[in-house]
């Protein structure tokens, strides 16, 4: 199949060194290849070593200048949240993801180290050890609840994967081309799939979803790990897949399913720093251990301003507009205000030389002298805010008031008063700078002040159809980008298929297949 895979097996990615990380339910790349399905208890290392591919690097050709940039799923989330609106840089530094801030990658798509090239690899990558695991469904000998706990979350890793594929490579269009879609384990040589529709790809995560939600829900384990998708963190996946598709009834059941988990809201001294896996409302992160630090690879190594490291250089901010708008009462304007350590920035929305400090502190390493600190995934807040969504989209707005008062009421101590000055519509403002109105415009507000560089939001603009601008008045934006379409599903939004597959996979070509010029 395609050529830009090179991938072996499941067991050939994880290292071959006996069975001593069998029992141990956190990630790793070490896992002998001959025992990995012999028992379900063994079976664990199948999964884990997934997720351990979740924040490795190599995505792209290690060699070349933009090998720091190749951090696996906390690197692309931050890609396409800085191309959109809300997450200026203040200056190029040392280059790295300012190129993508810039929308100044349309070239890389042709070689193997930009981000087109680690996307494609990274996600199809999961799909295809999940596939192994897949493969050995009702096969594997052993205890059966762990069986389906490995095997359950093979499906829900397989949907997530390709949600994630067909919101990069295309538009939150069903009949569009989407993305090529394997159910099956593939070796090399393997015969490439064609496109297919977007519609398609929404029919295979679904389920997937559904199945992942099938076995969890029967089987009897917990939550063995963190990094473990269990039941209440598939529901929260079907919700996410849900609010893409405008299946805002669905989006609605499960994030309320997915609030039945032991995850609750943290106050916001718990979540100063967003980087804490045992935080009571985190229910899915990556747990990077000491021996595991990603190094430059890391995001934080590039936006912890307190890192002294070159790659720190350009530092990451929030928009001014969006920091203007976030009321003095409410706590989490701390992401942004205050400098950190002994730095020289001026006071909040000042700049002193070329430092600003809108600067974020919100996403920063844990301890800075090991270079590691979790990367959070998904966080019951999240949960509240698509069930406001999807129940202020179905017009119940005394429901959708209260799932946002939730998170609003734990944040600001005014935010009742707040709330009140809100119609009930579920139209939002066409302008993403634009006068907030309505209850909508209040919870999607919520959403992209509290899960800000959390959940991608260029995928937000996305699925609401929005475009937007960068020179608003009095913008802090030092990338304006005014020769780049950003308008409503503007062919900007999303990456060009990279090169190699279509070198590898006979039925793609370029020539029909390729997604629309960027300046389209």
């Amino acid at each position: 199949m395609k050529k830009i895979l090179y991938l072996l097996s499941l067991v050939g990615i994880l290292s071959f060194n006996g069975c001593s990380d069998m029992l141990n339910t956190d990630p790793t790349n070490r896992v002998s290849g001959t025992a990995i399905f012999s028992d379900a208890q063994n079976s664990l290392a199948a999964i884990n070593g997934i997720y351990r591919l979740m924040y490795t690097g190599g995505w792209g050709d290690p060699r070349t200048a933009w090998g720091a940039e190749n951090g696996g799923l906390p690197a692309y989330i931050l890609v396409f949240d800085i191309m959109g609106e809300d997450h200026p840089m203040d200056a190029s530094g040392s280059g790295w993801f300012w190129y993508d801030y810039a929308f100044d990658t349309w070239g890389d798509y042709s070689g193997s180290a930009g981000h087109q090239y680690q996307i494609w690899n990274f996600f199809y990558s999961l799909i295809k050890n999940a596939n192994y695991i897949i493969a050995q469904e009702g096969k594997i000998p052993g205890d059966q609840a762990i069986a389906n706990y490995v095997v359950g979350q093979a499906y829900a890793i397989r949907s997530y994967s390709y949600m994630w594929l067909v919101q990069c490579f295309q538009q939150n269009n069903p009949t569009k081309p989407g993305v090529p879609i394997y159910t099956e384990p593939t070796v090399a040589g393997s015969v490439g799939n064609p496109r297919g529709t977007v519609q398609q790809v929404y029919t295979q995560a679904n389920s997937d979803i559904d199945k992942a939600i099938t076995l969890l829900e029967g089987s009897s384990k917990t939550q063995m790990h963190k990094s473990h998708i269990d039941k209440y963190v598939a529901y929260g996946i079907k919700a996410r897949h849900a609010l893409v598709q405008k299946d805002y009834n669905t989006a609605l059941t499960f994030a309320k399913k997915a609030l039945e988990s032991s995850a609750a809201i943290a106050s916001f001294s718990e979540i100063r720093n967003v980087n804490e896996a045992a935080a009571k409302d985190v229910m899915w992160a990556l747990i990077i251990q000491t021996d595991q630090a990603m190094g430059n690879y890391d995001i934080y190594n590039h936006m912890d301003a307190d890192n002294l490291s070159t790659y720190s250089k350009a530092r990451h901010l929030i928009s001014s507009w969006l920091y203007n708008q976030i009321p003095a009462t409410d706590q989490r304007k701390g992401w942004w205000t205050a400098p950190l350590s002994s730095d020289q920035w001026g006071g909040a929305g000042t700049a002193t030389g070329s430092r600003r400090s809108w600067c974020q502190t919100k996403l920063v390493y844990k301890n800075v002298s090991a270079q590691t600190g979790d990367h959070i995934i998904m966080r019951v807040e999240e949960m509240m805010l698509i069930a406001a969504e999807a129940a202020c989209h179905l017009q119940k707005y005394s429901e959708a008031r209260q799932y946002v008062t939730m998170v609003g009421g734990n944040r600001d101590s005014n935010y009742a008063t707040r709330l009140s000055g809100f119609t009930d519509s579920k139209t939002f403002n066409s302008s993403t700078t634009g006068t907030l109105t309505t209850l909508m415009d209040e919870i999607l507000f919520q959403r992209r002040i509290e899960l800000w560089s959390e959940i991608p939001r260029l995928h937000d603009l996305q699925r609401l159809g929005l475009g937007f601008r960068r020179n608003f008045d009095g913008s802090n934006h030092t990338k304006l980008i005014p020769t780049i379409n950003t308008n409503a599903a503007s062919p900007a939004f999303i990456l060009w298929i990279p090169q190699s597959e279509f070198d590898g996979n006979e039925n793609m070509d370029a020539t029909t297949d390729q997604n629309p010029s960027q300046q389209g």
